[in-house]
C-alpha cells in the first residue's frame, strides 16, 4: 500500500461537511478569503477549488442556483463564459501552464459531485502532471498547498 502525505485531504476527510449549497451560501457571506472566492462579477464569481484536481483549479459559477447552462439567461451565460475567460489570463499569469482542462459536468452520471448547482472547472496543466502514479496508481500528488504562494510559476 502506498502512502502519501497530503495533509489538505485530512481536513476534507475529517472536516466539518458543507451544509447546503457553497455556491449560493458562500457568495452571501462577507468571507471571502476564508470561502476562497477571488473574483466577483455581476452574474458569476471565481472560487478556488479546497480540493483541487491540480494546482490552481479554480471553479466559475453563477449566483442564481440552477443545476444546468440551460436556466440561464442570455446576459448570465455570457458573462458565465467571459469569467472563464478572466480567470484564464489570470491563472496563466499567475501559473504559466502548457494548457488546461476546461468544462462542466452536468448530472451525477456524468461526475457532477455538486450537481445541483452548475459551475465550471478551470484546472491548469503542465506536461508530465499525469504521471506514473495517475496513471499506474490512480493516485495524484500534489505538492502545494492552496493557501501557500505558488512555487510553479516560471518564466
Amino acid at each position: 500500500m502506498e502512502i502519501l502525505w497530503a495533509p489538505w485531504r485530512m481536513d476534507y476527510i475529517l472536516g466539518k461537511k458543507e451544509q447546503g449549497c457553497i455556491f449560493c451560501t458562500y457568495p452571501k457571506e462577507n468571507n471571502d478569503r476564508e470561502n476562497l472566492i477571488l473574483y466577483r462579477s455581476d452574474h458569476n464569481f471565481v472560487v478556488m477549488n479546497k480540493y483541487p484536481y491540480n494546482n490552481g483549479h479554480l471553479m466559475v459559477s453563477p449566483y442564481i442556483h440552477t443545476s444546468t447552462i440551460d436556466n440561464l439567461a442570455d446576459e448570465v451565460l455570457l458573462d458565465f463564459m467571459k469569467v472563464v475567460q478572466h480567470a484564464l489570463r489570470c491563472i496563466k499569469t499567475a501559473f504559466n501552464p502548457e494548457g488546461f482542462n476546461v468544462g462542466i459536468n452536468i448530472g451525477a452520471v456524468a461526475g457532477a459531485g455538486m450537481e445541483s448547482h452548475v459551475h465550471m472547472h478551470v484546472v491548469p496543466r503542465w506536461a508530465g502532471d499525469m504521471s506514473f502514479m495517475t496513471v499506474l496508481g490512480e493516485i495524484r500528488v500534489i505538492p502545494e498547498h492552496i493557501t501557500e504562494p505558488s512555487l510553479a510559476k516560471r518564466g
